[in-house]
This record gives C-alpha cells, sequence and structure tokens, in this order.
C-alpha cells in the first residue's frame, strides 16, 4: 500500500526540518506497530557482495536521514540492502542556525546547510546498541566544527576507533560543504596525510579485535578530473576498500533563477545527479574495478540507479529520492535489476 502520494502534501506543508522529524517518528511507530506490516512492500533479496560484505540488495539510505542512529531498524525495514548513519562527530554540536534546509520542488531538490548537527558519538554507539537491526551498518564520521582543519584527523582517528566494532563500514565524511575548510581535506598532501594514517589505524585495530572492518572515503561531486584523479590513486595506493561519489554539491547553474539559489549550502536532488554520475564514471575509469564505488545523488528513478551502475557504481545511496518519491522508489529499484 504505496500512501506516500497521499502523505506528501502534508509534510511539503511543513517547515522542511520539522517534515524530517516527523517522518522519522512516523516511520517508527509503523515500524513497533502491525501497520508497518501492512505499508512496507516485501522487496526479493538481490544479494551483493561489495567490500567483502554481503548485501541483502545494493540499495542503501545515505547518511544524513539518520544522524544519530535513532530509526536503524525503521529505515531498514523500508527495504533497504544497508543503511548509513551518522554523520556524527566525536562531541555533541548544535549544526548551523535555522533555517538550515530548503525543498526546491520545481527542480526536485533540496539545500541543506546543516552542518554536522548530532548529539555526538557516544549517543549514536549506543542506540546502535540497542538497535534490533542485524543487517549491514554504515557509520558515517566527521569532525568537529571547531576542532582546526590542521587537527581534524584526530577527530576522524577519534570517530574510527569508538565506531570500529559497531560499524560493518565506515564511511569518512571530507565532502561535506557545511562546515569550514573541510572539503580541503580533499586536497594534496591533506588527504593523503589523513588516508595514510586511517589505513595504519585501521590496521591496527584489526590486530586489536580480530575484525577487519572496511573504509569507505566521500568525495563531492565538484572534484575536477586532475583531482579525481589524484584521490584514485590514493586510494589504489593505501589500498582503501570503497569510495561514495558523492556528497551535495555548492554548484547553482542548475537552479539558476529560482528565488532559493542564493541560499548556502549543498544542494541534491536531481540537478546532482549528472555530476555526480561523471565523478562515478571518472573513479571507475582510474580504479578499474579494484576498489567498488558506493553511488549517491540524484537518484529519483530506477532508470537513475541504472545511470549508477552502468557507470562503474556496485550499490547505491538514496536521500533526496526518498523525500519526493517515498519508499517506492526502494522497490522501484530493487525489482529493476
Amino acid at each position: 500500500m504505496n500512501l506516500y502520494p497521499l502523505l506528501r502534501p502534508l509534510l511539503f506543508s511543513l517547515d522542511p526540518e520539522t517534515a524530517h522529524e516527523v517522518t522519522l517518528k512516523m516511520l517508527n511507530v509503523a515500524h513497533v506497530s502491525a501497520l508497518g506490516k501492512m505499508i512496507y512492500p516485501a522487496i526479493e533479496d538481490k544479494p551483493v557482495n561489495v567490500m567483502g560484505l554481503s548485501f541483502k540488495n545494493p540499495v542503501g539510505i545515505a547518511a544524513g536521514m539518520d544522524k544519530n542512529g535513532d530509526y536503524i531498524a525503521a529505515l531498514a525495514a523500508l527495504g533497504f540492502g544497508f543503511v548509513e548513519i551518522g554523520t556524527v562527530t566525536p562531541r555533541p554540536q548544535p549544526g548551523n542556525p535555522k533555517p538550515r534546509l530548503f525543498r526546491l520542488p520545481e527542480h526536485q531538490a533540496i539545500i541543506n546547510r546543516m552542518g554536522f548537527n548530532n548529539m555526538g558519538l557516544d549517543h549514536l554507539l549506543n542506540r546502535v546498541k540497542q538497535s534490533s537491526f542485524k543487517g549491514i551498518l554504515g557509520i558515517n564520521i566527521g569532525k568537529n566544527f571547531d576542532t582546526p582543519i590542521e587537527n581534524a584527523v584526530d577527530d576522524y582517528l577519534i570517530g574510527l576507533g569508538k565506531a570500529y566494532t559497531f560499524a560493518s563500514y565506515i564511511a569518512i565524511n571530507i565532502s561535506s560543504p557545511n562546515t569550514k575548510n573541510l572539503r580541503q581535506l580533499q586536497q594534496g598532501d591533506e588527504i593523503k596525510s589523513l588516508i595514510a594514517a586511517l589505513k595504519e589505524e585501521q590496521l591496527k585495530l584489526q590486530q586489536e579485535h580480530g575484525a577487519y572492518v572496511p573504509l569507505a572515503i566521500k568525495i563531492a561531486p565538484d572534484l575536477t578530473s586532475d583531482e579525481i584523479g589524484h584521490i584514485a590513486k590514493l586510494l589504489l595506493e593505501f589500498e582503501i576498500d570503497g569510495v561514495i561519489a558523492t556528497n551535495t554539491t555548492i554548484a547553482r547553474e542548475m537552479i539558476a533563477g529560482h528565488p532559493l539559489a542564493h541560499e548556502s549550502g549543498g544542494l541534491s536532488g536531481a540537478p546532482v545527479k549528472d555530476n555526480s554520475t561523471l565523478v562515478v564514471r571518472g573513479l571507475a575509469a582510474e580504479l578499474q574495478g579494484k576498489i567498488p564505488i558506493i553511488a549517491a545523488g540524484g537518484i529519483l528513478s530506477a532508470l537513475d540507479a541504472q545511470e549508477k551502475l552502468t557507470a562503474g557504481a556496485s550499490l547505491v545511496q538514496i536521500y533526496t529520492g526518498l523525500i519526493y518519491r517515498g519508499p517506492k522508489l526502494i522497490e522501484e529499484i530493487v525489482k529493476s535489476l
């Protein structure tokens, strides 16, 4: 039963951040009651092995939907093959001032400048412990806004160390446009130092815990082909397990003339689709199948997902597509595979 077309006008009448919170709470109620079984579609398994992990299907929820790990099982019940929570920072932080989330329905897009608002790593890990979810769980980690960029590696190492035994894989977010100077970590020597430190720590943690937890680096859609090439070489050099392409974009030419085009933050949804696919294609050419790509950005239909997979991705993630299309989108994509 697809109730979302009936619910969407009501949700879109609310402030976007309020609608986000209301939606998650409604999902949770449905999940813990008999209602969930009535309205959630039974999605056929389409198993795929990526990063040494077995996914029940290749469609995941991207980070940002559940920053604190409060709704893991409820989101998984929609039929996702994997759930990625966060971005979480070592210490709690409020994020940027409101308003910080904007809908652009004419473009099937969202602009957000949330700024890693979250309740901190300890809260998230407690929620993971309490969750009944047994599937593939990614934990997306970032740095606190007030940690100087030259000390950013310390925050990522704290995140990696604490989250290691709780995650199926750990995503390293160095591409959000909403934390000052964060994207600098994708450049030149800075990304090399960060990746080297993370890889060294990952191998130490593997020895300590007797288990290997894969690392995936999340990058921006606004990189040049030279920058994509540089990152790909480092991913290969340090044997990083995966790459997520892409985060939101700071570009605005796709929505030029829209009254909200001037709002700062990351643009997601349909306008970022082509740039994200170009990054996936560029990475695929450089990586030659040696490192898997998780594609995100502008997936609002089964066709969009197929485009990403054809470009070289092994898995896809949705976020804005879920807001505009509802849970039916997951079923559509999985059926098309």
